[in-house]
């Protein structure tokens, strides 16, 4: 199992009761505009919301950001051109507060979806190794990580724009050297999204 083998264990006392540990928790991760929520969007309703849970770790950021600056919070979470006027500046700050403790956004999202009552979660934005590291310390095996790739134009006909200080920051960049993913997926337009949910929803059963 490729996840277990991602990271090794960290020596910290964990600080998430394992008693109240869900199912399975899928690590979503790629580039931007490869489909990460248009998949996951998907896979959550195939599932019900009974069972699952979306849980996206940049919505405390922009939660925060919103609150701040008295920005629209609807709009900083959606897919548009909105959240992107204020991206870099929103990672800047992200980044600052991972460097004091990487395991602050994964805990705030949890606790802020409200997601200890479902069995399933879909992490649909792990960005860092450290926000890998982080669910496997405090949740091991159920953790199953899924990355999606998308070749460059594809991404570019969804609105994708190479932007400094963005596509070249730890945010887009450092996942590019893992290899070993649960699973790995292709996201061109041209793939079947059944065949995709079939392969989603086998690391679930």
């Amino acid at each position: 199992m490729a996840t277990a083998q991602m990271l090794e264990a960290h020596d910290d006392t964990k600080i998430i009761d394992n008693s109240k540990k869900p199912e399975r928790i899928l690590l979503f991760s790629g580039k931007r505009k490869s489909g990460k929520d248009h998949i996951t969007d998907i896979l959550y309703r195939r599932i019900g919301s009974q069972r699952s849970t979306i849980i996206r770790l940049s919505g405390p950021i922009k939660t925060h950001w919103a609150k701040s600056l008295g920005l629209d919070i609807v709009q900083l979470l959606g897919h548009g051109e909105y959240k992107e006027k204020y991206r870099l500046e929103m990672v800047k700050w992200g980044e600052d507060m991972r460097r004091k403790d990487y395991g602050y956004f994964c805990r705030a999202a949890i606790d802020m979806y409200n997601a200890w009552d479902r069995p399933i979660w879909i992490i649909s934005d792990v960005r860092r190794k450290t926000d890998i590291k982080w669910f496997i310390e405090n949740f091991g095996d159920a953790c199953r990580t899924v990355h999606i790739v998308c070749p460059e134009e594809v991404r570019q006909k969804r609105g994708w724009v190479y932007t400094p200080g963005i596509d070249d920051s730890e945010t887009e960049c450092d996942l590019d050297d893992v290899t070993n993913w649960d699973i790995m997926l292709e996201n061109d337009d041209t793939n079947d999204i059944e065949v995709i949910l079939q392969q989603l929803l086998s690391l679930i059963r």
